[in-house]
C-alpha cells in the first residue's frame, strides 16, 4: 500500500471512530433526556432544575418570611458566627462554635463526621472528621447531634426539617398540633413559620446561641438588622426569632446548582462524563431512585424505613444517645404512631461525598456501600419489623457495571465543587469559622 493510500485509509479510520464516538455520545444524551422526561412529574427535564442562589422569586420560600438581600447577608454572617455562642455550659466553651460547626460548606453542609458536635469540640482537621471532644467536658455536657447532621444544602425543597419531620408549621404537619409540647424546642412550631425557619429559630437556643450587646452594638450587627426587617420595632427587631429568619433566608439560598447534572440540565452537554450520564441513566431509569429522590433536589417530604441501622452505641466516641431514643424511631418519634416508627425523611443527594457518613445512624460510609444495600434490599436494623418497611425497599437487580455507573452519579455527577462561594469573607467579629477553638484555630490557620 502506498504511503497516501495509507494515510486515507488511516484517516478514514479515525473518522470512522470519531463519527460513532459522537453518535454514542448523542445517543446517551438522548437516552439521558428521555428517562428525565418519563421520570419529571410534567414531562419536562427543566423539572429537575435548581434556580440560581440569587434568583429569590424562584426559590421556595416561606410566605412570612420573603428572601431579600439584606436577610441573606445578614444571615450568612449569624450562620457562621462563632461569637453567637455566648450560652455556653462551660466557659472554655464560650464563642468557639456556630451553626456551620455542623453544617460547614467544604462538608456540603453536613458535619463531616458521623455525629455533629458544636460546644465542646475541638478541631475540624480532616474536614471535620477529627473534630473530637474537648478533654475538659464530660458527654452530657457536649452538645452533640443526637443521630447524623442532615445538610442544609437545598433545604428550599423541604417544608419540614429533621429526619422526622418535626420542624413546620405547614399542612404537612396539621395534626400533629398535641405533639409541640409546651418548653419544648417543637413548640416553636407554633410561630407559624415553615421548617426551614422553625429550626433556625429553635437551633439557635438548642445549640447554645444567642445575641448581645457586644455582638449587636460592639460588632455592628444591629445595622444589619436594621436593613434586614427595617418594618420592625426596635423591640421586635434585635431578638432569635429575626435572627432565625435571617439566617432560614441564607439557607434557602443554599443551592447545588453547579454540579455537573446541573450543568448539564441548564445546556452543556459535555458537563458530565459518560459514566456519569449512565449512572443518570439507571437512577431515573431502572434504579427508580426518582420515586422517592424527585424534584429539583432530588428529595421529598415522603417518609420511609428502609431498615438502615442507628448510631453505633459500642463506639466509644459515640455520645448523648441510646437505642431508645425517640430519635432513632424516626418519623414516629415525633408524631408518636406506631405506623409512623423506623420511617425517615428521604434526603436530598447532592454533595454527599463530601461528608462520608450515611443513613440517620451514619451506618454507611461509602456510596457505593449504600446503592449496594439499596440494590440488595435486606435490612440491616434487627430493630425494624419486616412489616414496616417500605414497598420502594426491594431488590433493583441492578448489575455490577450498573451499581459503579449510578454510584459515579451519585459521587461526582451530583457534587457542587464551589460550595464555598456560600461562605462569608470573613465575620464582624473577626474570629475563626466554622469553629473557633484552639485546636480549630490551628487546623485553619486563623490563629
Amino acid at each position: 500500500m502506498s504511503k497516501k493510500l495509507l494515510i486515507g485509509f488511516l484517516f478514514g479510520v479515525t473518522l470512522v471512530f470519531s463519527n460513532c464516538s459522537k453518535d454514542d455520545d448523542q445517543n446517551l444524551d438522548l437516552d439521558l433526556q428521555s428517562v428525565l422526561e418519563d421520570a419529571s412529574p410534567n414531562g419536562a427535564m427543566a423539572s429537575f432544575m435548581l434556580p440560581l442562589s440569587s434568583d429569590y422569586a424562584n426559590i421556595p420560600q416561606d410566605p412570612n418570611n420573603p428572601i431579600t438581600t439584606e436577610k441573606v447577608t445578614l444571615g450568612r454572617l449569624l450562620y457562621h458566627e462563632t461569637a453567637l455562642g455566648i450560652d455556653p455550659d462551660r466557659m472554655e466553651g464560650l464563642k468557639t462554635y456556630s451553626c456551620a460547626s455542623c453544617h460547614f460548606a467544604s462538608a456540603g453542609f453536613q458535619a463531616g463526621r458521623f455525629q455533629g458536635i458544636g460546644e465542646g469540640g475541638h478541631g475540624i482537621g480532616n474536614n471535620g472528621q477529627d473534630r473530637l471532644r474537648l478533654d475538659s467536658y464530660n458527654p452530657e455536657e457536649l452538645d452533640v447531634q443526637p443521630i447524623r447532621s442532615p445538610t442544609t444544602l437545598n433545604v428550599a425543597y423541604q417544608p419540614l426539617m429533621l429526619w422526622n419531620g418535626q420542624f413546620g408549621a405547614g399542612s404537612l404537619n396539621e395534626g400533629t398540633e398535641s405533639e409541640w409540647t409546651p418548653g419544648t424546642p417543637i413548640e416553636t412550631n407554633n410561630l407559624g413559620y415553615e421548617g426551614v425557619e422553625i429550626q433556625a429559630i429553635a437551633g439557635l437556643e438548642v445549640h447554645r446561641l444567642g445575641l448581645d450587646d457586644d455582638l449587636l452594638q460592639g460588632m455592628g450587627y444591629a445595622t444589619l438588622f436594621d436593613a434586614a426587617f427595617p418594618s420592625h420595632s426596635p423591640e421586635e427587631r434585635y431578638t432569635l426569632e429575626t435572627a432565625g429568619l435571617a439566617i432560614a433566608a441564607y439557607e434557602r439560598t443554599l443551592l447545588a446548582n453547579r454540579s455537573p447534572f446541573q450543568r448539564f440540565l441548564q445546556g452543556n452537554s459535555t458537563a458530565m462524563t459518560d459514566q456519569e450520564k449512565a449512572g443518570a441513566i439507571v437512577f431515573f431509569g431502572k434504579g427508580g431512585c426518582a420515586s422517592c429522590h424527585n424534584g429539583p433536589a432530588l428529595n421529598s417530604m415522603s417518609f420511609h424505613a428502609i431498615g438502615m441501622s442507628d448510631l453505633d452505641q459500642s463506639a466509644e466516641e459515640v455520645f448523648e444517645t441510646s437505642p431508645d431514643a425517640s430519635a432513632n424511631l424516626g418519623r414516629g418519634g415525633f408524631t408518636k404512631r406506631v405506623e409512623d416508627n423506623y420511617k425517615f425523611k428521604t434526603p436530598t443527594l447532592y454533595n454527599l461525598i463530601d461528608s462520608p457518613f450515611y443513613g440517620h445512624g451514619a451506618s454507611f460510609n461509602n456510596i457505593q456501600d449504600v446503592v449496594e444495600y439499596k440494590n440488595n434490599a435486606v435490612a440491616e436494623n434487627a430493630r425494624v419489623p419486616a412489616l414496616v418497611l417500605s414497598s420502594e425497599f426491594r431488590p433493583l437487580g441492578l448489575s455490577a457495571e450498573e451499581i459503579a455507573d449510578l454510584t459515579t452519579f451519585l459521587q461526582s455527577g451530583l457534587r457542587d465543587p464551589e460550595l464555598l462561594r456560600y461562605e462569608p469573607d470573613f465575620l464582624l467579629s473577626g474570629n475563626c469559622f466554622p469553629n473557633n477553638d484552639t485546636q480549630s484555630q490551628q487546623d485553619l490557620g486563623c490563629e
